[in-house]
């Protein structure tokens, strides 16, 4: 007969997994413009709002391109040469149209990874063509300071 002399042991805490994809750290409720609004509307909704460009997304939902405030100085920049201020112009014809997103199933890993490459402070995140919100670099540090250090 063989007798333990290890004791009672406790049971090592279950850890729960972190869901560290970035569906779970985007904002969701993003301000949007449409394609026929004019770059006086953006203007003034950037300044009100002090953010710096927000997703341009169609009556469906999907998203058409991004507008930032560079594209509105684009608008102002035009009317120097017929010296008139200008911005009534509409956002189709200054937003950018090749927007590049994320995925809301990657992890937020692959995310800060990819902000560092990009060089940009925000991406639209979407599935199926359809905008459902944007991820920033602080949402990235937001997300990152609050990881349990056993869990990942």
């Amino acid at each position: 007969m063989v007798k333990s002399y290890r004791g009672v042991q406790e049971t090592p805490p279950k850890v729960e997994n972190q869901n560290l994809q970035i569906k779970h750290f985007m904002s969701k409720n993003v301000i949007t413009f449409k394609e026929d609004q004019t770059v006086d509307e953006v203007v003034q909704t950037l300044v009100k709002r002090n953010i710096s460009g927000a997703p341009v997304v169609n009556q469906a939902g999907q998203l058409c391109g991004v507008i930032s405030e560079g594209d509105c100085l684009k608008e102002f920049v035009s009317g120097k040469y017929t010296n008139s201020l200008s911005k009534s112009g509409q956002v189709r014809d200054f937003m950018t149209t090749v927007v590049e997103t994320m995925d809301p199933e990657i992890d937020i890993f692959e995310a800060a990874d990819t902000f560092l490459k990009r060089r940009v402070r925000r991406f639209p995140v979407v599935k199926d063509g359809k905008l459902l919100g944007q991820l920033s670099q602080r949402d990235v540090m937001r997300a990152i300071q609050n990881l349990k250090n056993e869990t990942w």
